[in-house]
């Protein structure tokens, strides 16, 4: 009887026991399945902060003024700056260079004179010399100031009143102005090389591809005006 009975007790126990560990090992693989599905998926609500917290972390972005403060066209009480001339360095620095060796060549020439004895000599010889020295420093400046003195260094318009004032090179080496209006504007029948245009009877010399924007030189041009063909022009000679 005590044998049974220790036996059936022994039973119980081991049941009890194997029951009890289940459920622990129960308990724990569904935690640790909780746990893996947690990190898996996260949460949707844990989506939402991660969310709001990304947004959060953006720069505002500041409010800009208009673009018209950013404009590049410079401009003057002259008008907007259309053009500016690549040569208007080298012009002027040819001009100086001309200016400067005739002046040294008009000191140098009495010394010259004397010194080589050309002053006690016949005066056919003194003329003959001070004319092939004074043609050479004066014809120099005077031909290159007739062939650059039409030279637009920077032209500006004015599109209210629709004028244009060129700025060239004078005689002196200061920047002269010129302002006429496109109606004055008027093209030469037959391109010349040191004229592009003659505005008041004066010519300008540009270069088309140095303008800003092409329609600024066709409206200069006046090319941008409706264009009428007349039948009479043909019967002209």
């Amino acid at each position: 009887m005590l044998s049974l009975h220790s036996m059936l007790r022994t039973r119980v126990c081991f049941i009890s026991n194997s029951m009890s560990t289940t459920c622990i090992a129960a308990t724990r693989c569904g935690a640790l399945w909780s746990v893996s599905t947690n990190f898996g998926r996260p949460r949707v609500n844990h989506l939402h902060a991660v969310r709001r917290s990304s947004l959060n972390l953006k720069p505002k972005v500041q409010s800009r003024p208009p673009s018209s403060c950013f404009s590049t066209v410079p401009q003057s009480e002259d008008g907007n700056l259309i053009y500016t001339g690549s040569l208007g360095t080298a012009v002027r620095g040819v001009k100086f260079f001309s200016y400067s060796s005739s002046g040294a060549s008009l000191l140098l020439m009495p010394q010259i004179l004397f010194k080589t004895g050309l002053g006690v000599q016949s005066i056919a010889l003194q003329v003959a010399f001070c004319g092939i020295i004074g043609f050479f420093t004066f014809f120099t400046p005077l031909l290159l100031h007739f062939l650059t003195k039409g030279y637009v260094i920077r032209l500006y318009h004015n599109p209210d009143k629709d004028t244009y004032t060129a700025i060239t090179c004078s005689v002196f080496l200061m920047e002269q102005r010129t302002v006429f209006h496109q109606k004055e504007v008027s093209v030469p029948a037959v391109s010349k090389m040191f004229t592009t245009f003659y505005a008041n009877n004066a010519g300008m010399l540009v270069n088309p591809d140095m303008f800003a924007l092409p329609q600024d030189y066709n409206h200069l041009m006046g090319y941008d005006k409706p264009f009428t063909f007349r039948t009479d022009y043909m019967d002209r000679p």
